[in-house]
């Protein structure tokens, strides 16, 4: 498998206001954005061309990766749209824009002629993970099913019901009424293009009644992924947790000026913020080019606008 879906058409409710500014995929995670670190997941299972839907401020994705080559421009959409020709680390990324949301169904449909026939990794944008993605890939290929969902044994709400070997889905969100959930989906999976026959063309469209159609036939599979790290940043409180208790790098990025003076205590800080003599931060994140008053004393805040961040504040967003 050589090919992989990222979703990032949606559109960040729960990580409002952060979202007014960025589309969440792009939202930065200790000074990287976000699809980054799933891009990097799927490259190192051996991933090496890339498909991403758009929505929401679209024009922020101009500047992601590098431009590229009029000749590897990749097919239309099925909404008749032709995708944005970008490159990720030397692979390609197809940015396939969704001016209305089809969902995550219709978003795999819009991209059947990128997808070419063969099959493709699926990866909701808004996750990092650390999990052996070429035991899915592996997993889905010996199989010969349809669909493979990485499964987690905790970490979230349980809606899969996976049967006595752990290989097969018996019940989704318990609405085939057989079982109520036994474990956690990833949003991580893989699907053959067979699937894409039983989604309709140019609708907006969930993948869960595809799934459920399967896991009634027995041919939904699974696999349990419990080595490595999966958190899914799609709210507040995750995002800011995931900065206190993931170590990926320099908290202060080497770029930011830390005058002297300012507290900074377990926080992250991106490249070119500016942090005024007697500001405090505690357990807050800075955004690239963000800037904090001498003022400032901040607790478990997320600075993300072009305003200065000024005064006392706790679990604001400024």
């Amino acid at each position: 498998m050589k090919q992989a879906f990222i979703l990032g058409a949606g559109l960040g409710t729960r990580l409002r206001p952060l979202t007014e500014r960025l589309p969440k995929p792009l939202v930065p995670l200790f000074h990287r954005p976000l699809v980054d670190w799933a891009l990097e997941a799927c490259a190192a299972a051996g991933i090496q061309r890339f498909a991403l839907n758009t929505h929401h401020l679209p024009e922020a994705w101009n500047h992601f990766g590098q431009a590229a080559e009029p000749a590897n421009h990749p097919p239309a959409g099925a909404n008749g749209l032709s995708p944005v020709a970008r490159t990720w680390q030397d692979s390609e990324l197809a940015l396939y824009h969704e001016p209305i949301l089809l969902d995550t169904g219709g978003g795999l449909k819009n991209i059947a002629r990128w997808i070419a026939g063969n099959p493709v990794l699926v990866h909701n944008g808004d996750i990092f993970s650390t999990l052996p993605l070429a035991r899915l890939i592996a997993a889905h290929e010996a199989s010969g099913l349809p669909v493979t969902l990485a499964m987690r044994s905790s970490g979230g709400d349980k809606r899969i019901a996976l049967d006595a070997t752990g290989t097969r889905c018996l019940d989704v969100r318990g609405l085939l009424g057989r079982a109520a959930g036994t474990h956690v989906f990833s949003g991580i999976y893989c699907v053959n293009p067979e699937l894409l026959e039983s989604l309709p063309s140019g609708e907006t469209v969930s993948v869960i009644s595809a799934f459920v159609e399967l896991a009634r036939t027995g041919r939904l599979g699974a696999i349990i992924l419990d080595d490595g790290l999966w958190l899914d940043l799609g709210d507040r409180a995750a995002y800011l947790r995931a900065h206190r208790e993931l170590q990926l790098g320099q908290a202060v990025h080497p770029d930011a000026l830390i005058e002297a003076g300012a507290w900074i205590e377990r926080s992250v800080v991106g490249p070119g913020a500016r942090v005024r003599s007697g500001a405090v931060l505690r357990d807050s994140v800075v955004w690239p080019g963000c800037q904090v008053a001498g003022d400032a004393v901040l607790d478990a805040c997320v600075v993300f606008s072009n305003i200065v961040a000024r005064g006392g504040h706790c679990g604001a967003d400024l």
